[in-house]
């Protein structure tokens, strides 16, 4: 059998129902990880859907408590066929965002499956149900077409905490890095760049919340007999705020900055456009770091976003001056940015601008990370993504919002490649979140090829030996 073969046969199995069943099915679990009451679910859903097809497939099972979240927990599925053939580590997430089932709209419901032309409604059918699925039954077809091996050895990885950052996910790669020894990464998370052009991406933005507080007194005092000599902590918060990012977006704290982008890094992020698609918002071409182009912002660059701001009462404004403001902020980082020193950086800067009084606390961060998209891994996924397809495929050298890949790129040590199977409208963690169907049937077919190509003699693993952790 060829790799056409296994295509041709996937793509039936895909066009017969039967993924919609496998999908419609998983969505039906509530596996909200942000709620105690769901624990029975987010295990059910491990043990009833994602252990039995790798069973069938002959991994073996570990099953691990989670040391930093109870009832959140972990699988490792393994399945060794030859220790001198390529090794793959997979992942994906079974726990989803709160359903929001008052927000949905009338006909549809977080917990059923609900199909209307090329959409298949549902919490989880984007985010990371229904991407996690496509790769799980890319895996079951070429085993099948292979007639019962893959060509390749393989192991995964499954957590029920990605919702909620992924507690426990470090700590259980360090303890278990042999188990989880690979030599490539490939998953699924985050949207393509656009619904019609199959996307690869090499990492993720890091992210970095923090509370900006200032605490002048204990209590309010009226504003008749006390304004204009008492100070307003919520306006020199704003101010505050205003000397970290100016009124466009742009991030004046120079040692948060990033290093200039490189000619390389510049190139490919020319081949990109951010937004234009249905259903995304109007780009603000003026907002943000001024002489970057919108893509280069979004995927090269470092943004200082303002979460919250809280002064007073808002729902009962008060003629007082408030006690205290506050403000969570975030910033979105990418590679070789001193995000560790976030505090001694924002301190230095706040002090030197006159707000000694605004106080800094980190609440927490992930650092970013990304691989050279020099590797040679990149080229070959893109070729392969490319045939498959038809289409040229987009690469981002990261992805702009924040995923847990430093524990696979730098606890693991392994070449991490991401290729989504949703899109940027697909209403993640929002109501009406969906699924394309025929960007699941094209990401089925890339996958396949892809893990194909991965058994074949003249791999990529087998012509380098730089991947190798």
């Amino acid at each position: 059998m060829t790799a056409q073969d296994a295509v041709t046969q996937a793509l039936a199995w895909f066009d017969s129902g039967a993924f919609r069943d496998t999908l419609a099915r998983r969505v039906a679990y509530a596996t909200e990880s942000q709620r105690d009451d769901r624990d029975a679910v987010l295990a059910d859903y491990l043990s009833q859907e994602i252990a039995p097809p790798l069973a069938e497939m002959g991994f073996s099972l570990q099953w691990l408590d989670n040391p930093e979240a109870a009832n959140r927990p972990f699988l490792i599925a393994t399945r060794i066929e030859d220790p001198a053939l390529p090794t793959l580590l997979c992942y994906g997430h079974g726990d989803v965002v709160t359903g929001d089932a008052e927000g949905w709209r009338d006909g549809l419901t977080p917990w059923a499956l609900v199909e209307e032309g090329d959409r298949w409604y549902g919490r989880g059918t984007a985010d990371n149900k229904g991407q996690h699925s496509i790769n799980l039954a890319a895996l079951a077809q070429v085993y099948t077409a292979r007639g019962g091996k893959l060509g390749f050895n393989c192991k995964l990885l499954f957590e029920m905490g990605e919702e909620i950052s992924s507690p426990g996910l470090a700590a259980i790669c360090r303890s278990h890095r042999e188990a989880l020894r690979a030599d490539l990464f490939i998953a699924a998370d985050g949207p393509r760049m656009s619904a019609d052009r199959p996307t690869l991406f090499l990492g993720s933005r890091g992210c970095v919340n923090f509370r900006l507080s200032v605490t002048p007194r204990e209590r309010a005092y009226h504003s008749g007999n006390w304004g204009g000599v008492l100070s307003n902590p919520g306006t020199r918060l704003a101010n505050a705020i205003a000397a970290l990012v100016d009124a466009r977006g742009a991030l004046q704290v120079d040692a948060l900055k990033p290093p200039a982008l490189t000619p390389a890094l510049r190139a490919i992020l020319r081949e990109l456009e951010a937004g234009g698609q249905p259903g995304d918002p109007a780009i603000d071409a003026d907002w943000g770091e001024p002489g970057l182009t919108p893509a280069e912002r979004l995927f090269g660059w470092n943004t200082l976003e303002v979460l919250s701001f809280l002064t007073g009462n808002p729902h009962q404004p008060m003629n007082a001056i408030p006690a205290q403001a506050t403000a969570v902020c975030q910033l979105r980082f990418v590679v070789e940015t001193d995000w560790t020193q976030l505090t001694h950086h924002l301190r230095a800067h706040l002090d030197a601008a006159g707000f000694p009084d605004v106080a800094v606390e980190v609440i927490r961060g992930t650092p970013a990370t990304r691989l050279d998209p020099a590797h040679p891994l990149v080229e070959w996924a893109l070729g392969i993504m490319q045939h498959a397809s038809g289409k040229k495929p987009a690469l981002l050298p990261n992805l702009g919002g924040s995923l847990p890949n430093e524990v696979f790129a730098e606890i693991l040590g392994l070449p991490t490649l991401w290729i989504p199977h949703s899109y940027p409208a697909c209403g993640q963690h929002a109501a009406d979140e969906h699924l394309l169907k025929p960007v699941a049937r094209e990401g089925l077919q890339i996958m396949v090829e892809l893990l194909w190509a991965l058994g074949e003699a003249d791999n990529p693993l087998s012509l380098t030996q730089e991947v190798a952790p």
